[in-house]
């Protein structure tokens, strides 16, 4: 159990130890039952954590990230050909931005792609950001990158956990990191 929570209610809110029915004291508490409803609908607090939390305020899921780049056909070519990619969709945002959403394996999340015409250069400072893939053999697929004409910027590198990581640079200086994991 938390160290701010005890049987008595939490006791990390000043003002709020031993109040029945406030927001963050439950009526009823009960360890069987971490998530115990407040009198307030809105509420709802987590014993086994210790946190509060507001319904009706969680996002749902990651739609897509949004990558900014100077050259969108030339981006677009480097994730169909490098990593397989597929374009999903394009179209034209109402700012006039040109997008392109890509697919990824095994996964519902997109990247989108934007380029917006009469706007300062793109300019990805080292380390701001990457994507991470997960390939099932490293190896075979920086030998089947080299065949394609890309190369790998970094690695690859056994990390702490077991699994091996490398880097190839995506144009405007992204990077992205391929991952083989444990098995």
């Amino acid at each position: 159990m938390n160290q701010n929570v005890s049987r008595k209610g939490f006791k990390g809110f000043k003002g709020y130890e031993g109040r029945i029915g406030s927001p963050f004291y439950p009526l009823n508490p009960s360890r069987d039952n971490p998530s115990v409803d407040r009198k307030s609908d809105r509420m709802r607090f987590d014993f086994e954590t210790g946190r509060r939390t507001l319904r009706g305020m969680i996002v749902k899921k990651l739609l897509h990230t949004r990558m900014r780049v100077n050259d969108l056909e030339r981006t677009v070519k480097f994730y169909e050909q490098a990593l397989g990619l597929t374009v999903a969709r394009r179209h034209t945002s109402p700012r006039g931005a040109q997008l392109a959403f890509l697919a990824t394996p095994n996964s519902e999340e997109e990247i989108e792609i934007c380029q917006l015409p009469n706007s300062p250069s793109v300019q990805v400072q080292p380390d701001l950001m990457h994507l991470a893939f997960e390939v099932d053999d490293l190896a075979g697929f920086a030998a089947d990158l080299e065949k394609k004409g890309f190369k790998l910027s970094d690695g690859p590198t056994k990390s702490g956990s077991g699994s091996v990581i490398a880097f190839i640079d995506a144009p405007e200086g992204y990077e992205v990191e391929l991952i083989q994991r444990v098995k």
